[in-house]
């Protein structure tokens, strides 16, 4: 896969539904504004997109779920997202779990 959209698409036909915004200290599903916060969900997976001529086209997809709210969903930021005015339990759960 090489682009965004199959990426989201193939997240989306595995169940990852639900999309996040990320805040300083949680997540947050942006249908409802649920907040979760680290410890009550994992990366699964990630996927790093870098622009062929312009460093702006970088991005990063976050795979992502939660057994505590029954739900999977993506996180969709810029490459080498800012940790800046980001708590550091939030940058260590943003790190995806090795199985």
């Amino acid at each position: 896969m090489t682009t965004l959209s199959e990426v989201t698409n193939l997240l989306k036909n595995r169940g990852y539904t639900v999309e996040f915004n990320l805040k300083q200290d949680h997540l947050e599903c942006l249908h409802d504004q649920k907040k979760i916060f680290p410890g009550e969900f994992i990366v699964d997976k990630h996927y790093r997109f870098e622009g062929i001529s312009d460093p702006g086209d970088e991005a990063i997809v976050f795979a992502i779920s939660s057994e505590k709210h029954n739900l999977k969903g993506v996180l969709i930021g810029g490459y080498g997202i800012s940790s800046e005015g980001m708590s550091s339990e939030m940058m260590k759960a943003l790190d995806e779990k090795k199985v």
